[in-house]
């Protein structure tokens, strides 16, 4: 928790995204329908219509500030609300200015563009409320606590990670520093883009496993296997991401923009259970770089990604199976 030396709002701001549509080449506008963004996953994809050429995306945003902002003893005065736009990836911040929707009102709306040139992927948005406290402009009182991810590429607005999975002969690829672990089957890059998982099909059967889909004993082997690797994905990206942090000049860590944020805020309430997500950052992030305290974190990190690979139930899926292959045997 960031300690602030001047009064603020204790609760966060409520942002929504609205609207959606793109500029295209020709000058034309397409807005895109309410698949385009989700507000359950708190996601935009802007492929979902199928443009590769767009120019630039326009969306509508909505932003509803907690009860006491307008206080009659506020701590502060020339109140405004801004929503940001963070991509970690080409360090591009485009912010715009919300307007209220009514005299009075919490609501406060507008629309922010963001050019196609400028995002390679995934970018935050983010709302945030300033205002003049003890005759400081620009101070900060509250913000969202929850950002929406907003990505240029999917068309699904969905906010969990995402995948690359390629098939390459590490024997053979023109790929060099795949061909030193030609006998694993395969290997997960956390230093791409976005997280590549390397599929060795010199590993004999193993595409015929995943691409199958048989019943039987063969399809529960495959579940088995693609939990394992799930497990070992899980496990790669949280230690990618933790191991690439910023760190503000006091020294507390910072959330990432990208998918290293999401992948850590999903797992650190496995990890470190029981406190706020940036406490537990700080905790994880004072075990990897102090002298002690990372060897014994590295169970939970592990117990968090079995979680999120559903291992536990794919386990169970195959032994229900093989008993029930051995009893119709036996009869």
């Amino acid at each position: 928790m960031k300690i602030y030396p001047y009064k603020r709002l204790s609760r966060p701001i409520t942002l929504r995204v609205t609207s959606v549509s793109l500029r295209l080449p020709d000058g034309t506008r397409d807005p895109l329908d309410t698949s385009a963004y989700s507000v359950q996953e708190q996601a935009v994809a802007l492929g979902v219509a199928g443009h590769t050429d767009w120019v630039s995306a326009t969306i509508g945003i909505s932003a509803t500030l907690p009860p006491g902002v307008d206080a009659p003893d506020a701590a502060w005065s020339d109140l405004r609300v801004l929503a940001v736009l963070t991509d970690g990836e080409t360090n591009v911040r485009t912010s715009t200015t919300l307007t209220r929707d009514a005299e009075g009102s919490r609501d406060w709306s507008g629309t922010l563009e963001l050019f196609r040139d400028d995002h390679m992927g995934r970018a935050s948005l983010s709302a945030y409320a300033v205002g003049t406290v003890d005759s400081v402009p620009g101070r900060s009182i509250t913000e969202t606590d929850r950002n929406w991810v907003v990505d240029t590429v999917s068309d699904e607005p969905v906010r969990g990670l995402r995948l690359d999975v390629r098939k390459a002969s590490f024997g053979k690829s023109s790929r060099e520093w795949l061909r030193a672990y030609a006998d694993a089957p395969w290997l997960v890059d956390t230093t791409a883009r976005v997280p590549t998982v390397y599929v060795n099909t010199d590993t004999d059967g193993i595409l015929g496993l995943l691409d199958s889909n048989g019943s039987g004993v063969e399809s529960k082997v495959r579940d088995l296997l693609v939990a394992q690797m799930a497990t070992d994905v899980w496990t790669a990206v949280f230690h990618g991401a933790i191991g690439d942090l910023e760190v503000e000049p006091g020294g507390s860590p910072v959330f990432p923009t990208d998918w290293q944020g999401e992948v850590l805020r999903e797992m650190l309430p496995d990890v470190v259970p029981g406190v706020h997500v940036e406490e537990a950052l700080r905790r994880v992030h004072r075990r990897r770089t102090g002298e002690s305290g990372w060897g014994e974190l590295q169970t939970r990190i592990h117990y968090a990604a079995v979680r999120r690979a559903d291992a536990t139930k794919a386990v169970g899926y195959v032994i229900r199976g093989l008993e029930r292959t051995n009893r119709e045997s036996e009869s």
